[in-house]
């Protein structure tokens, strides 16, 4: 059994891959997570008490028992449990922080047997055994034995000559109404949430690829929303993307060289 501290989309893309290769794997989130790409992030379960990415279900529990009733039934289970305290308690082969907080929030090898962190803020051979390389470019899911991730930027990837133009920020702190919904095509200009009595609008054209969750007291500065300039890749909104599926591969690496196999259950 794997446990997932995280169901944000990066974690969800290595969540989806551990359960498609037959590995019970236990989400743990906290009690109100933001995810941006929530069509493809299993922590909506937190507010729905199920979530789907592509065609996996994940499901909110509260007791180990439920946990196993999840599992029998091919799904995954998620607990909001934001201090790791059921990792004691349940004695996973191994646990992967997938936070994406860049930082460590309290993460350690003593854990598990195997200790697995996603992108900056550890030290691989030191607050775990192995870090996985988070940054696009040549270096995007490899295994780190010794060392850190690259540090981050604050830059987002380049798509079509746009980078920090893609992604928007909460102008100002108060609670949002979204009006935008995820997939949709959207123009510069465009009014996609109202924060307050302060309007946000889309910064460039293209699809509305994510947007926080309607109803969120955000911080001026938050990353709220996220727009692909491709229009024609308007149905990846709702599919994990090529950057997850990498690290989920160094993951699943990870894994299978130190002996932890999957069981086939969830095939």
């Amino acid at each position: 059994m794997i446990i997932v501290r995280g169901g944000g989309d990066l974690a969800s893309g290595t969540v989806y891959k551990l359960h498609k290769c037959g590995y019970l794997v236990l989400i743990l989130e906290t009690d109100r997570p933001m995810a941006i790409r929530r069509k493809v992030s299993f922590c909506e379960a937190v507010y729905d008490g199920v979530s789907k990415v592509e065609d996996v279900v994940c499901r909110r529990v509260e007791t180990a028992e439920q946990c196993i009733q999840a599992w029998n039934s091919h799904e995954i289970p998620l607990m909001t449990d934001p201090d790791g305290t059921v990792i004691r308690q349940m004695h996973p082969a191994a646990v992967i922080d997938a936070i994406l907080a860049k930082k460590n929030l309290g993460t350690s090898k003593d854990m598990a047997p195997l200790t697995i962190a996603l992108g900056p803020g550890f030290c691989a051979g030191m607050d775990v055994h192995y870090v996985i390389e988070t940054k696009r470019g040549h270096q995007l899911g490899r295994v780190i034995e010794q060392g850190y991730a690259a540090p981050n930027t604050g830059i987002p990837g380049i798509i079509e000559g746009y980078g920090a133009e893609r992604v928007i920020h909460a102008p100002v702190s108060g609670k949002i109404q979204v009006l935008g919904q995820i997939g949709s095509v959207v123009t510069k200009g465009q009014t996609l949430a109202v924060i307050g009595d302060t309007g946000v609008s889309a910064t460039i054209d293209g699809v509305l690829r994510g947007i926080i969750r309607d109803g969120f007291t955000v911080e001026a500065g938050l990353k709220i929303a996220d727009i692909d300039p491709r229009i024609e890749e308007k149905d990846n909104c709702a599919t994990i993307s090529d950057k997850a599926r990498c690290i989920a591969g160094g993951v699943l690496e990870v894994l299978v060289a130190n002996g932890c196999f999957g069981t086939g259950a969830c095939r």
